[in-house]
């Protein structure tokens, strides 16, 4: 009997080619401090905590203490110095980075289906932004946390680990208090969203295109394709779970 479904967000619930997105953030995040900082110094040591987090591997610290621990030493500015700026580049600049995203209409559908059921829903994203930033991207998504009450967003300030490790999807399951196979997770990273869901217990559909073919082709899935195909699969009953009463919903 599935009890929750986790939903990956960049490349799931919201259309966002990282290729485009992640150099125009660095650009318009070390911009908003280059007043303090110079920009190529900034990024430099901006990624180099970012590597710190993702080698967080759920044993000590939130994702977060890594990044502060490690960026504002090697940055040589004061975290109340600087963080100010960057409340203020989150609150402004941010929000101009939706125009590189697009929402996908079955985003909204399957989110609210889910809800619904009465499952808990997660958005597990990838850890490695602050919360104002996965809140921000998953209102372009068309499913703000105002409007949906998740049972969990994944973000810096909550997690000990990335999806670099099981422990990140562990950390899901004791915050839920759900078995693996209670839940169903939705995601087109292989390497991130699948292959270790599956390896916990997990139920897991892939989001990718029709032609692609899995990495792993011995680990069992419920599905592949896009997000379509997917409310495809659950509006026709192809993929059943079941109301916590009890009573199977197609």
């Amino acid at each position: 009997m599935l009890r929750a479904v986790l939903f990956d967000l960049d490349g799931t619930l919201l259309d966002n080619p990282m290729e485009r997105f992640v150099p125009a953030y660095l650009e318009a995040l070390s911009a908003s401090v280059a007043g303090l900082v110079p920009p190529e110094r900034f990024v430099a040591t901006l990624l180099a905590a970012t590597r710190a987090m993702n080698d967080n591997d759920g044993s000590g610290p939130t994702n977060e203490e890594v990044f502060a621990a490690t960026f504002y030493p090697a940055l040589g500015v004061e975290r109340g110095v600087l963080e100010p700026l960057l409340h203020a580049f989150y609150a402004e600049a941010f929000p101009t980075l939706r125009r590189i995203t697009r929402p996908r209409p079955q985003a909204r559908e399957l989110v609210r289906w889910a809800f619904d059921l009465g499952l808990d829903v997660v958005i597990a994203t990838n850890p490695l932004f602050p919360r104002t930033a996965i809140e921000q991207r998953i209102a372009w998504a068309g499913v703000p946390v105002e409007e949906f009450p998740y049972a969990l967003v994944t973000t810096y300030e909550n997690m000990h680990a990335t999806k670099e490790h099981p422990a990140y999807y562990r950390e899901i399951l004791a915050v839920l208090g759900r078995a693996a196979e209670e839940c169903l997770m939705v995601g087109d990273d292989w390497g991130w969203d699948i292959r270790p869901t599956v390896e916990l217990g997990m139920h897991a559909f892939w989001i990718a295109d029709d032609h692609a073919v899995p990495p792993s082709p011995a680990l069992p899935l419920v599905g592949s394709g896009s997000l379509a195909d997917l409310w495809r699969s659950v509006r026709s009953g192809a993929i059943a779970l079941t109301r916590r009463g009890g009573e199977r919903q197609p």
